[in-house]
């Protein structure tokens, strides 16, 4: 009785690795985009049959949501974690432009912009949970560079005459213009120089930014 109880308890080992699957489908939406993304695609990335896929995740739309929900979430913690970090304001916006540059071109890929701005913003007009998940994402990370550029005011770090709530829409505009770009083929060291402009002009914004 007690070997039963223990096999039981066991249970059948899990046939995949949910982050994982999640990861190979995002890649898939990213690259073809949502509307271009079929069933056949998703369940070939990531190893699962169509009954799996759907006992997983649900259909294809709640898949796409949570490959955007969890796009959304490891952007916002990598963006806090750069903020966060005793880095000068300058240095740390750069931090963060260069983290995304980082995943808007691979080494190993074409060039794929922001899987927010290059899918979601398209599939958006027509799809309301869609959406919603856009206009949570940009607020999202408009709060990381808020929280900063609100940081740097209180610390005197920075004496900037526009509100930081202003600073932090420019900082995420130029984050969208990378996402954009870099999916419209501007070479990287461009698109460096862009985000080097952009953060030369928001601290000029104010007499002093280090």
């Amino acid at each position: 009785m007690e070997q039963k109880e223990n096999k039981r308890a066991r249970g059948r080992p899990r046939a995949y690795d949910p982050e994982q699957a999640l990861t190979n489908a995002r890649d898939v939406f990213w690259r073809l985009g949502y509307g271009g993304s079929s069933l056949d695609d998703l369940s070939a990335a990531t190893g699962m049959n169509r009954p799996s896929l759907y006992a997983a995740f649900g259909d294809k739309h709640a898949l796409y949501l949570q490959t955007l929900d969890r796009y959304i979430a490891l952007g916002r913690e990598a963006m806090t974690a750069a903020c966060a970090s005793d880095l000068p304001l300058a240095q740390a916006l750069l931090r963060v432009y260069q983290l995304a540059l980082g995943m808007y071109l691979p080494l190993d890929s074409a060039a794929r912009g922001c899987l927010l701005i290059g899918t979601a913003a398209t599939q958006a007009v027509v799809d309301a949970e869609v959406r919603d998940r856009l206009a949570d994402g940009l607020r999202s990370f408009d709060q990381v560079f808020e929280s900063r550029f609100q940081r740097a005011l209180e610390q005197g770090e920075s004496t900037a005459a526009l509100e930081p709530a202003l600073l932090a829409k420019m900082a995420s505009a130029i984050l969208h213009t990378l996402a954009l770009r870099s999916r419209a083929g501007d070479p990287r060291e461009s698109l460096e120089a862009t985000a080097a402009a952009g953060i030369k002009l928001m601290c000029g914004i104010g007499k002093e930014c280090r």
